[in-house]
């Protein structure tokens, strides 16, 4: 995967001279997500109440806060291993604002379009404005009611774009670095709408699947993580090296982390159904991904020969598969000057393979 031209590294000097730092204390990962959520609410008010209210629904910091916890452990660790100086950069919050609200509006849009029921522990937003309008049930009412839901996620995207707009310097150093992190920022967005299309379709040669999978994976997940991770580091003044990385780190974890998500869904399906779901997951394993892991993992190469026919196969497989990912995603940091932020970053691929939901 090309993770994007090189960046000229800017002086940190530079930097602070117009990025002042939105947080300086290092253990409070909690304050910073709370300062992120905070200005995310300050950003989506708007006058009208009903669409305040919509687009503000998910914004109640009870969800995971996966992406602007990594995004704001990577600054810190970025700043402390390039400047010894553990602050968290104004602008490098605002990437952070960034990626929790382009995957927030994209949760929107994907509860409307699969009628979701929950989300993030409480009534999805169809559900909730649903049973508000409730009283008329003519489909014309419903058509309307998807549209408004489906423009509340469109309106969050559209505050992404005014903040990416905000985001300038005279200082040119600065700005070319700012520059390259706005090009990062709509990369992603690139990649969401090309992963919801791949997501459409599968590939019929099954020695191509799972390949197919893992790039949908890539663009509709991970690459807002991974490209989060570098545009900080870009920020940060990291060089080329630590910028790849970071951007690693980021693609890898994102991988694994969707991973995890279906093999949730895998097992939960088999579990409901009381026969496997979705069979066709165990065509197309033996492919590049399950191959990368087989290094580490040799059991895999007998679950190739057999073709994944035995009970158990598939979830090993993926387990190995977002194994590897995870030790890729902390190989990476392994130089780095050792730090809190650091650690939690390494943390966080722990918590990713044992996740149970």
């Amino acid at each position: 995967m090309v993770s994007g031209a090189a960046t000229r590294r800017p002086s940190f000097s530079s930097q602070a001279a117009c990025l002042r730092p939105a947080q300086t204390h290092s253990s409070c990962p909690k304050q910073d997500l709370a300062d992120i959520y905070d200005a995310i609410k300050k950003e989506l008010w708007v006058s009208k109440p009903q669409l305040n209210e919509i687009a503000s629904y998910y914004f109640d910091g009870q969800g995971k806060a996966f992406r602007p916890m990594i995004c704001t452990l990577m600054a810190r660790a970025v700043n402390i291993h390039v400047h010894n100086r553990n602050v968290l950069l104004d602008f490098q919050k605002k990437v952070a604002l960034l990626c929790e609200m382009i995957h927030t509006a994209s949760l929107v849009h994907d509860d409307v379009i699969d009628t979701s029921d929950t989300r993030r522990g409480k009534p999805s937003v169809n559900v909730l404005w649903g049973q508000k309008k409730a009283r008329t049930n003519s489909s014309l009412c419903i058509v309307l009611l998807s549209a408004l839901l489906f423009a509340s996620g469109d309106f969050v995207l559209s505050r992404t774009a005014q903040l990416l707009a905000k985001i300038g310097s005279n200082d040119v150093n600065s700005f070319l670095c700012i520059k390259s992190s706005i090009w990062l920022s709509w990369q992603v967005l690139v990649d969401l709408v090309q992963g919801e299309f791949m997501q459409l379709g599968s590939k019929e040669d099954e020695g191509e699947r799972f390949s197919h999978y893992i790039q949908k994976t890539f663009k509709k997940t991970a690459s807002l993580i991974a490209f989060a991770c570098k545009s900080v580091s870009i920020l940060g003044g990291g060089d080329d090296e630590i910028q790849e990385a970071a951007y690693q780190y980021g693609r890898n974890v994102g991988i694994a982390f969707q991973l995890v998500d279906d093999l949730l869904d895998f097992v939960s399906s088999q579990s409901d159904l009381g026969k496997p779901a979705a069979a066709d997951l165990r065509l197309g394993l033996a492919t590049a991904p399950v191959l990368f892991a087989c290094d580490k993992y040799p059991e895999l190469n007998a679950m190739i020969m057999r073709r994944f026919s035995e009970p158990g196969d598939v979830e090993r497989a993926y387990e190995a598969v977002l194994k590897k990912h995870c030790s890729e995603a902390v190989r990476h940091l392994t130089p780095w000057v050792e730090s809190p932020e650091k650690q939690a970053l390494i943390s966080i691929t722990e918590k990713v393979l044992n996740r149970k939901k």
